[in-house]
């Protein structure tokens, strides 16, 4: 079988942070099995994109999710954050607290323009990894 999941890293990582809003990097890192660089990428991008508000609590940060937002692409923007991670978390971890939980959904912008089709990994040839060097695996994207 292939080594792969439903989910992008991105989602990994929100789901690492809506079990514990108080985490560090480091252990979501761990858990998601990637760099602590490849998570502040992820949890900088969710800030600027509005799914995520980072705050500073003494020494730590907390990180709280807008579980409010749609999911951005079109073939799930109608279902929001809160809906997915309530799915997720159903029988893993912490209740979802109803108070952050809504039906109304944050709808995403109207894209201004349409983007330029990329081209597909296939396109490119593999490089073997060095000796001793881990193959980067990040998916970037969406949450799926």
């Amino acid at each position: 079988m292939g080594d792969w999941t439903f989910f992008s890293n991105y989602g990994h990582v929100l789901v690492c942070l809506a079990k514990n809003q108080d985490t560090r990097l480091r252990d979501v890192a761990a858990e998601v099995g990637i760099t602590e660089r490849a998570v502040q990428k992820i949890v900088h991008d969710l800030q600027q994109a509005g799914f995520l508000e980072v705050s500073k609590h003494g020494r730590r940060n907390r990180y709280r999710i807008n579980r409010r937002k749609a999911l951005r692409h079109g073939l799930e923007s109608h279902c929001t954050v809160g809906k997915l991670l309530a799915l997720i978390l159903k029988s893993s971890g912490p209740k979802v607290d109803a108070t952050e939980q809504d039906d109304k959904v944050e709808s995403p912008p109207p894209p201004a323009v349409k983007p330029k089709p990329k081209k597909s990994s296939a396109d490119r040839p593999v490089e073997p990894a060095a000796p001793g060097k881990p193959v980067d695996t990040r998916q970037q994207g969406s949450l799926f």
